[in-house]
């Protein structure tokens, strides 16, 4: 399981020493959450900061846009090659256009789901993707626990997703409490904030968490 550092739980003042500390065997991706104020209620980073965050480490980014109106903002991230750049569902009515546009610019398609959006909303543009995102937790707010119904609805989407060549991505009160119930739902990409940051040793956390992953994953 590849682990997503969600820095939006990280010590932004100290991101340009502590990036470079990173290991590639422990966290595999950076999450850059974007949020515009509009989609969401909060206002986080763009893609000056998230140039700025790919200037100290060389982990691919994990591109999160939750903003109003993708297309208008997809293109300001070509020129990073981000591992992936991941729109919502719920934000554009332009969504098979605006992967193919992703995808030609040679980086990874991404569709976000939040928690009451049904799987079925994804059906149509499956062939476009390479990646779903589920939140479970309702975005734009930090610190929340993982929704009761999060297990079933990954189990939906992996059954909707498995005649397509889809990565499974699950981001919201991802921890080490959870970590092996989403190994055995066969989750790709686990993005984690404070699961990862509250020990003061995010390498050390990520490291435990892809052990907790691949033991569980043995087992079932």
């Amino acid at each position: 399981m590849k682990i997503s550092a969600s820095i939006l739980a990280a010590k932004l003042t100290g991101l340009s020493q502590e990036l470079p500390t990173y290991k590639k065997d422990n966290i595999d991706l950076i999450h850059i959450d974007v949020m515009d104020g509009n989609f969401v209620p909060q206002i986080s980073f763009g893609e000056a900061f998230t140039k700025e965050v790919k200037s100290h480490t060389d982990i691919p980014l994990d591109v999160h846009l939750m903003v109003s109106n993708p297309e208008l903002h997809v293109p300001k991230y070509f020129d990073l090659k981000p591992y992936c750049i991941t729109f919502h569902i719920e934000t554009t009515n332009f969504s098979v256009r605006l992967a193919e546009e992703i995808r030609k610019a040679g980086i990874k398609v991404g569709v976000s789901l939040n928690p009451q959006t049904p799987p079925e909303s994804i059906s149509q543009i499956l062939p476009y993707l390479d990646l779903v995102l589920l939140m479970t937790v309702d975005p734009g707010f930090y610190g929340q626990s993982f929704v009761k119904s999060g297990f079933e609805k990954i189990a939906a989407v992996r059954k909707l997703t498995k005649p397509y060549n889809i990565e499974l991505e699950v981001d919201g009160g991802v921890n080490e409490s959870n970590m092996e119930e989403l190994a055995k739902l066969s989750v790709d990409i686990t993005v984690v904030g404070s699961g990862l940051y509250k020990t003061g040793d995010p390498n050390a956390q990520g490291k435990k968490l892809k052990e907790l992953a691949a033991s569980a994953r043995t087992r079932s």
